[in-house]
């Protein structure tokens, strides 16, 4: 790929032919995440999953707002020449699907938010922050050194395996993360927000909400907030599923997507 531009472009990957979807994952994730729903949807569709940026093989940069992250998407549909596209992303992906939707929605089709609301968050992963920055790499030669020194901070171990994707090993031989965690703390309080810009009115595309039944990221006091900007929007809850139903619960999700997809 080429881009004689200034503009920095977001790493990504592309599977499949068909209309274009886009795939965005959530905070301290990757493209990565979502591999079991790109396979899927690329039987049928054009599949582009991205990095954010500060995450897995993205630029580094400060700022975190949604206008930013969103701008950094549309930045490099024009780079793929893709006018317009299906839209689906998690937690904060989803937050930034929104953002796109609101503010460029000649350029979306179809919506699809994985468990989260476009409304603030309290700040509930400063401690993984903490942990994350308090490990020292210097004493990590296999993953499992990483996951002692985080246990302290983070107790579940699913959470701490995710997180510890992170990790890689450079050039030099050495461990390094992939997230630029100095730029996603100083963001953190814009990523926890929802000030979404819009052009003065509601993305009224169709639109679909996809809750884990087991997670509280979107709740009945949402749903006034949620029809005020997107009025044409639908809800489907997974059982059993909590804030990762996508990979809790892959067959579900991914039939729910592509029969919202193909409706």
């Amino acid at each position: 790929m080429t881009n004689n531009s200034s503009v920095k472009l977001l790493n990504y990957q592309q599977h499949g032919q068909g209309e274009h979807i886009i795939l965005i994952h959530g905070l301290f994730g990757s493209l990565e995440n979502l591999n079991m729903v790109a396979k899927r949807l690329s039987n049928d569709y054009c599949v582009t999953s991205v990095d954010v940026r500060n995450h897995g093989n993205s630029f580094h940069q400060q700022g975190m707002s949604y206008t930013e992250l969103a701008q950094d998407v549309i930045n490099l549909l024009d780079e793929l020449s893709i006018d317009d596209c299906h839209l689906l992303g998690h937690s904060m992906g989803g937050k930034i699907a929104m953002q796109i939707a609101l503010s460029n929605p000649q350029r979306v089709n179809k919506l699809l938010v994985a468990d989260i609301a476009p409304v603030e968050y309290p700040p509930h992963h400063l401690t993984i922050i903490e942990g994350l920055q308090a490990i020292d790499l210097t004493k990590v030669q296999k993953r499992k050194d990483a996951d002692n020194q985080l246990a302290s901070y983070v107790e579940d171990t699913g959470i701490r395996q995710f997180l510890l994707r992170n990790i890689v090993i450079n050039k030099q031989k050495q461990c390094q993360f992939k997230c630029n965690l100095n730029n996603i703390k100083q963001g953190y309080q814009q990523i926890m927000q929802a000030n979404f810009t819009q052009g003065g009115q509601p993305f009224t595309g169709k639109t679909l909400f996809i809750k884990g039944g087991n997670s509280n990221y979107i709740t009945a006091k949402h749903q006034n907030t949620i029809a005020t900007l997107f009025p044409n929007a639908k809800a489907k809850i997974i059982q059993n599923a909590g804030h990762w139903l996508h990979a809790e619960k892959t067959v579900v999700f991914n039939k729910i997507v592509t029969n919202f997809l193909a409706s």
